[in-house]
């Protein structure tokens, strides 16, 4: 078993030590509008769901040459941003706006994918995505220095957007219709379209939702 310290280790190191162990990594693929009125796309691996009550999720937004992102900058300015999900009919679009493009270009624009008014937020929705939720931000927490630090955004979901034929009659996703894009290392990526299941030991009065994990 090999051993590493990151305090010893130079941060791309570390970098990939985390981005290869875990995986795979939902994709938050996160449109916000500028202060300009640009609308921006980008899409973050470093994304989580928080907690159901009320609805909570995080991306990790890092910098760019030392710099904050654009993403950061307009969740500044207006407080509000999209997560829309990736699927594997738009995963190349959304390789497409990971560029390093200019403040004043708009990734939609880049990519081909088409902004759709939200109900709710300002940031526009992504068209295509099967599914897409509408997040106000309650915190915005810095992590960690230069040259790799990051901003922790702590949005609230306020509206979720669901293609029809996703939501069984009990609520559920349909999993292999959702297609959902996971990042693993490098370039590589996976989806949702091969799963397996597995039942969780009933120990006790086991009925939170998030089990105890």
């Amino acid at each position: 078993m090999m051993k590493f310290d990151p305090s010893q280790m130079d941060m791309q190191g570390v970098y990939k030590l985390l981005s290869g162990l875990i995986v795979p990594r939902p994709i938050g693929f996160a449109s916000t509008l500028s202060a300009e009125g640009v609308l921006n796309l980008a899409p973050f691996s470093f994304f989580i769901a928080i907690t159901p009550s009320p609805p909570h999720i995080a991306i990790s937004v890092g910098a760019r040459a030392g710099e904050p992102k654009d993403t950061l900058a307009n969740i500044r300015h207006t407080g509000e941003l999209v997560i829309n999900t990736v699927s594997t009919q738009i995963v190349e679009q959304m390789n497409q706006t990971s560029g390093d493009w200019p403040p004043q270009t708009s990734e939609f624009a880049v990519s081909g994918l088409t902004a759709v008014p939200s109900d709710i937020v300002r940031p526009a929705r992504v068209a295509e995505a099967p599914a897409s939720m509408e997040c106000v931000v309650r915190q915005i927490l810095p992590v960690g220095g230069p040259p790799y630090g990051a901003h922790l955004v702590i949005a609230e979901v306020l509206r979720f957007h669901v293609r029809d034929d996703l939501v069984g009659e009990r609520g559920n996703i349909d999993l292999a219709a959702l297609e959902a894009v996971g990042r693993l290392a490098g370039t590589w990526y996976c989806s949702t379209a091969e799963q397996f299941e597995l039942d969780r030991p009933v120990v006790g009065d086991s009925r939170s939702l998030g089990g105890r994990g």
